[in-house]
């Protein structure tokens, strides 16, 4: 492994409470209903995609300026929560394997939908281990599309055959695959069947 791509949510920080917390907020206010499972299917999707998907549930239609309005208010709702997350909210291990990566001379980089990943980054303390971030203000194109890992492994200098990508929604490993990226799935095997392998976090993954 020359290089690892990491997805955000779900891989190095669990910020799917806060999504959750926010959609549902916003999901409410238009009278639809909206569940964890709800929720579980937007993982790695843009988020115009996902309110589009909300909205359709509820069988309710919107301009693009009536959009472009829920989504910058479903934001302000997720990072009024966002400000307040510290280092510790990092998952198991993630930090560690991130500085393993770094003191084996292993090229990191981001590869998330997210628009917030600088702001969640910095938050957690280890915005200075990537040597590139591609996010949602980079590419917008959802997984599974390949384009953000594909981007990603450019701008390390690294083809997909020497990277591998960590990524916990189902989206991201098929988005991987499609890159022609060895994937690691942090999750379960039943979850995420197309992955290379699982692991249930970084911390239970080896490098070598």
């Amino acid at each position: 492994m020359k290089g690892a791509i990491f997805d955000l949510d779900g891989v190095l920080v669990d910020t799917a409470k806060y999504h959750f917390q926010a959609w549902q907020r916003l999901a409410h206010s238009l009278g639809i209903e909206f569940t964890e499972d709800d929720n579980e299917a937007l993982k790695g999707v843009s988020r115009l995609e996902s309110l589009e998907r909300i909205l359709e549930k509820g069988n309710i239609e919107k301009s693009v300026e009536e959009k472009e309005e829920l989504m910058q208010l479903k934001n302000q709702w997720y990072l009024d929560l966002v400000v307040e997350m510290t280092a510790g909210e990092a998952l198991t291990g993630a930090i560690a394997f991130l500085e393993d990566c770094k003191l084996k001379g292993i090229k990191i980089a981001l590869g998330s939908s997210s628009k917030n990943a600088p702001l969640i980054l910095n938050k957690l303390n280890i915005g200075h281990l990537f040597d590139a971030v591609v996010d949602g203000n980079v590419v917008n194109l959802s997984k599974p599309d390949p384009t953000v890992f594909l981007t990603a492994a450019q701008k390390i200098g690294l083809s997909p055959e020497d990277c591998i990508v960590f990524e916990d929604a189902i989206a991201g490993v098929q988005a991987a695959k499609k890159g022609g990226f060895y994937c690691v799935g942090i999750g379960t095997k039943e979850n995420l069947p197309l992955a290379d392998e699982v692991a249930h976090s970084l911390g239970e993954y080896s490098i070598r």
